[in-house]
């Protein structure tokens, strides 16, 4: 925090969110207001991650009681995870597109394909064989009931395998741009592109296109998952309604704040204007909120973007066995096996002391529990 906050073209201040955790350069849960730079690696390389939540009209008493073939549902029409190193047969990706993902990849491929004649070493990517994809880590797409019952399907992804390959080329062009003008910092992970340079322009247009992905895969997911729903025997018709939202928390934009026209950089934070309607997920087993932003100025109108890792990865699947996880994640259909322990709920904070932790930022709509967990 000290490193990112001490930099010269730090706008005011580096806004902290109580899900606060370490991360590559700047700490996952930081907003970053720069002026005339943008610090790529404090962006990351699932540019556009974020959250998409839609309400139906179903309740849980429409719901079968055994959620086993719902899981395997939606597991059949999202692929999931990653297999084959992500080659050929990988499961996480498309074989064959559907009509809709042909139809979006069509809309994104001219802008893509004009970055692609710039820097041919984007590459190929696999971007259309993952869109509408759900990727692996903490990915997760779940059936959630509000306090009334009803029926909440949210997700959470961003711009998968082509968002990396952006993000990992222009933190090395960043790198190489810091060595070349003889700049030291006290982090190589910070290093920054200047309005102006020769790839800042670029970089703006990638992430700006790696973000419109990152959106457009959530929809495609949603739109896959209820026609799943749709398409089980036995489940009444049903609606969605007007209180879908779809937010990144791991994005940059062109805001104002206190006086100045500055580049955002949300790093694992929701924008919270006033009004603004976002999410905060808890982890597996735990409550996930439907949040109107308060516009807090200190904030730079933002929020945190969940509860927040409490340990890393590999301490989490040195502490938990299996016998933790299936009892921390009792009564939800969800995987119950090692290779998820690292998402495991004791891996992450307490999402309530995160919650009561930004009163001042956010209210909360609506407060969901999970009863179906789909991972990669």
């Amino acid at each position: 925090m000290q490193n990112v906050a001490g930099l010269p073209f730090i706008h005011k201040w580096v806004a902290i969110m109580p899900d606060v955790h370490a991360g590559k350069g700047a700490t996952v849960g930081s907003v970053i207001p720069t002026a005339d730079v943008i610090i790529p690696a404090a962006v990351g390389v699932d540019i556009g991650c974020g959250m998409m939540a839609v309400r139906t009209t179903l309740n849980a008493s429409d719901l079968p009681d055994s959620l086993g073939f719902v899981r395997a549902a939606i597991e059949k029409a999202v692929p999931h995870g990653r297999t084959d190193n992500g080659g050929r047969n990988d499961r996480g990706a498309w074989h064959d597109l559907p009509k809709s993902v042909e139809n979006a990849w069509a809309a994104l491929k001219p802008a893509f394909d004009q970055l692609r004649e710039k820097h041919p070493k984007l590459g190929e990517s696999n971007a259309a064989n993952h869109l509408g994809t759900l990727g692996t880590g903490n990915h997760f797409i779940e059936v959630c009931l509000d306090k009334e019952d009803a029926v909440w399907i949210m997700l959470h992804s961003g711009s998968r395998g082509v968002g990396n390959k952006v993000g990992t080329y222009f933190i090395q062009k960043a790198k190489r741009e810091m060595e070349r003008w003889h700049i030291h910092l006290p982090d190589s992970e910070l290093a920054y592109l200047p309005e102006g340079s020769e790839h800042f322009g670029s970089y703006v247009k990638a992430l700006k296109w790696a973000q419109s992905y990152a959106m457009t895969n959530r929809e495609l997911m949603m739109q896959s998952v209820l026609g799943a729903l749709r398409s089980l025997p036995g489940l009444p018709a049903f609606q969605t309604n007007l209180d879908a939202v779809n937010c990144h928390h791991n994005y940059v934009d062109r805001e104002h704040h206190f006086g100045k026209d500055v580049w955002v950089t949300r790093k694992g934070a929701v924008r919270a204007r006033e009004g603004e309607m976002g999410i905060i997920p808890g982890s597996m087993g735990a409550r996930s909120y439907i949040v109107r932003g308060k516009g807090n100025a200190d904030s730079f109108c933002s929020s945190s973007h969940g509860a927040g890792r409490a340990m890393s990865r590999t301490e989490a699947k040195r502490r938990f066995t299996l016998a933790d996880h299936q009892r921390s994640t009792e009564g939800i259909e969800c995987r119950k096996d090692l290779d998820v322990i690292d998402e495991t709920p004791g891996a992450y904070k307490d999402i309530d002391a995160v919650m009561e932790a930004q009163k001042d930022l956010v209210e909360i709509v609506h407060t969901l529990r999970q009863v179906l967990c789909v991972k990669g």
